[in-house]
């Protein structure tokens, strides 16, 4: 499993500043707790976790689950990669 945490920026990009590998059968409540000690910004935080096995999987499924139809783009910072149509 993959988590990734962010945030959304104003102009409706969402920025992922962190990509964590986590056992795929990690509790949810495990999963929260560590998704909220990773979040940096308390109003714009995001965090979704993927049970992908690598950081660019990842980066695709959250694209397409909550940024492609939204108009905005998805900035990683942790590779360098930019998400949009």
């Amino acid at each position: 499993m993959i988590l990734l945490t962010g945030r959304w920026n104003c102009a409706g990009n969402l920025l992922i500043e962190t990509s964590t590998s986590l056992p795929d059968e990690m509790p949810d409540r495990e999963v929260d707790t560590k998704a909220d000690e990773l979040i940096s910004d308390e109003y714009n935080g995001w965090a979704a976790s993927f049970l992908v096995d690598d950081h660019k999987q990842a980066l695709q499924e959250a694209y397409e689950v909550y940024v492609k139809n939204e108009d905005g783009r998805l900035i990683d910072h942790v590779e360098g990669v930019v998400l949009d149509d």
